[in-house]
């Protein structure tokens, strides 16, 4: 406990020579004055006030309709199609099952708002022919999304915050799916999914796992910063398989806010999984994103239970996809209507 004598005092003002009484009130002298403004009708002053007035008033809906007609459109969903220089076959697979092609993919955007592009940046020799071959093929179908990143594998993680941070800047969307280019997707099916989740601001979809984190060199899926996750033999913490996973509007803007410090690791699924994990985030484990090819997603949509996405895990996508994936869409797709007759 503390005790002083001191006290604060107000100081005198001996700045201030006169007091109240000293000072000489202030005379309102009215002449001239017209208390009773009165504007004629003719005046030039009232003119000029209105025109001026109306003047701003009109300025003011100009910039009201150039707004509104210069604001987002608004999407349900941008899907990224995964792919490389060397996955041409793939990509015309896809298209030639899944993936709706020319005026039919532009009517998807128009009437359900739903993007969907092939995702690939740049060869590591800017304007060689890998880059001219993708040029070539996006004059012919006009499905792809470049980005500014350089190809190559052990880049994936890089590519995909890429992805997020372009996709969010061109279209302003509820949900951003990546899928890879040798998976079976059912657009209605992906669609009336995510629509489950539409109130949930910060959502990661997809099949979530928790796989071993591979200290040994040379192996397939080698993490070389294992020691991060503790004692060797531990697992990764829960984050979505890449074949396929969607996030939604507020977790890809994160992305392209905070994508300079956003670290990156071997995996581009566990990386993804790295961004979310300290955040407010719902994690959304829905097994209908990780179907085996047939007979099981066959049977599933027999049941009336159709997946999402379907794949061979032994080959983190369908093997030989360019062969297979005709058979598995007349097995396992969705009614060739489904997209244009659901509600999303």
């Amino acid at each position: 406990m503390f005790f002083t004598n001191r006290m604060w005092s107000v100081p005198e003002g001996k700045e201030i020579s006169r007091t109240s009484r000293e000072v000489e009130p202030i005379k309102l002298n009215s002449e001239g004055c017209n208390l009773n403004l009165f504007v004629k009708p003719n005046s030039n002053y009232s003119r000029v006030e209105v025109s001026n007035t109306q003047n701003v008033i009109t300025k003011q809906q100009r910039n009201s309709e150039t707004v509104e007609s210069t604001a987002r459109k608004k999407y349900f969903m941008v899907i990224g199609i995964n792919t490389a220089f060397s996955s041409r076959k793939r990509r015309d697979s896809v298209r030639e099952t899944w993936m709706p092609r020319a005026e039919e993919r532009k009517k998807l955007e128009e009437e359900k708002g739903i993007i969907i592009r092939f995702v690939i940046g740049h060869s590591s020799t800017s304007g060689g022919i890998l880059d001219k071959a993708i040029e070539a093929e996006e004059k012919l179908h006009d499905d792809f999304m470049r980005l500014k990143h350089v190809e190559g594998y052990m880049e994936l993680s890089a590519k995909t915050k890429t992805y997020f941070s372009t996709a969010v800047a061109l279209w302003d969307a509820e949900f951003y799916v990546k899928v890879d280019d040798d998976v079976h997707v059912n657009l209605a099916t992906l669609g009336l999914t995510l629509a489950m989740h539409r109130m949930k601001p910060r959502v990661y979809i997809g099949c979530m796992k928790s796989g071993p984190v591979l200290a040994q060199k040379g192996v397939k899926y080698h993490e070389p910063e294992y020691w991060k996750f503790g004692e060797v033999g531990n697992k990764y913490f829960r984050h979505a398989t890449g074949q396929l996973y969607a996030i939604s509007r507020d977790l890809a803007t994160y992305i392209s806010i905070n994508q300079d410090m956003l670290h990156k690791y071997a995996n581009e699924d566990v990386s993804l999984g790295s961004w979310f994990i300290g955040l407010d985030v719902e994690h959304v484990d829905d097994r209908r994103m990780c179907c085996g090819t047939p007979p099981d997603c066959e049977w599933k949509a027999m049941a009336g239970n159709t997946c999402v996405a379907s794949f061979d895990w032994k080959c983190s996508g369908i093997c030989k996809s360019v062969e297979r994936i005709k058979i598995i869409h007349q097995r396992c797709g969705e009614d060739q209507n489904a997209i244009w007759i659901t509600t999303f």
